[in-house]
């Protein structure tokens, strides 16, 4: 198994960093060496990264949690909206909105408008309204619906915060450490490691390194979905009662 996935890591290019001069000192345990001013990433540690997040994302799907999927550059954004929809998890794949979790009864209020906009368009009312007023309340459905769409069912703060690329998503980061939300992200050798609590070293730029990453996130949590549903079958076909992870599956020394 483990041979099948460094061969799928080459081959996506998640081993290839940035250039040498752009590098965050942090990231030198993860970098295997230099070739032609670019780093190489050490796909042993990739490795490790993946399984422990694996792991740990196992665990908090099975608890009938929500990992929130970020990614919100141009390479990542489709991919991350097509898996997160797969394992049916809420995402951000066009705006990250200051405020989304620390702000998070306010974000939900938005939805409400929103709602409220797609009822209008559906119905006949629409056509009371001036065309003037009719192309600003378009414009508004489209703003609302790019940011909020992906997070319209995320009706609780998530327990786990997945991330690619957490240099670019820092305020998505930074928020999920102010309320002590586990994050999970592909780091490249331009990221600062210390921020983020399950760390995948990786190239966070290659389209197929993205899907690669978000492919196997959105498994794991397939996976513990399917065994809160087995547990879910084993209790009479009650839903257990979702309750937050709060602790890691690995111990901090591993995490480091």
């Amino acid at each position: 198994m483990t041979a099948v996935l460094v061969k799928e890591l080459i081959e996506a290019g998640v081993h290839f960093g940035h250039r040498a001069s752009r590098w965050n000192p942090k990231m030198r345990p993860y970098i295997y060496a230099r070739r032609n001013l670019i780093h190489v990433i050490d796909v042993r540690e990739t490795i490790r990264g993946f399984l422990r997040a694996r792991k740990y994302l196992r665990q908090v799907a099975a608890g009938g949690s929500l990992v929130l999927f970020v990614g919100t550059k141009r390479q990542a954004s489709e991919t991350v909206e097509q898996q997160a929809t797969r394992c049916g998890m809420p995402f951000v794949s066009d705006r990250w909105l200051g405020g989304t979790l620390t702000n998070f009864r306010t974000i939900r209020s938005r939805l409400t408008r929103l709602e409220e906009l797609e009822s209008l368009r559906a119905s006949d009312e629409i056509d009371t309204y001036s065309k003037k007023m009719q192309s600003a309340l378009a414009r508004e459905y489209r703003k609302m619906y790019r940011n909020l769409n992906g997070i319209r069912t995320m009706n609780r703060l998530p327990d786990c915060v997945v991330v690619v690329d957490p240099k670019k998503e820092k305020n998505a980061i930074r928020e999920a450490r102010k309320l002590g939300i586990t994050t999970v992200a592909l780091i490249d050798t331009d990221c600062d490691p210390d921020v983020v609590d399950y760390k995948i070293p990786g190239n966070d730029d290659a389209i197929r390194a993205i899907r690669l990453f978000c492919a196997a996130v959105a498994d794991a949590v397939l996976e513990g979905k399917a065994v809160l549903e087995e547990r879910a079958k084993a209790s009479g076909g009650e839903t257990p009662e979702e309750k937050p992870v709060v602790e890691a599956v690995v111990s901090q020394g591993e995490m480091a």
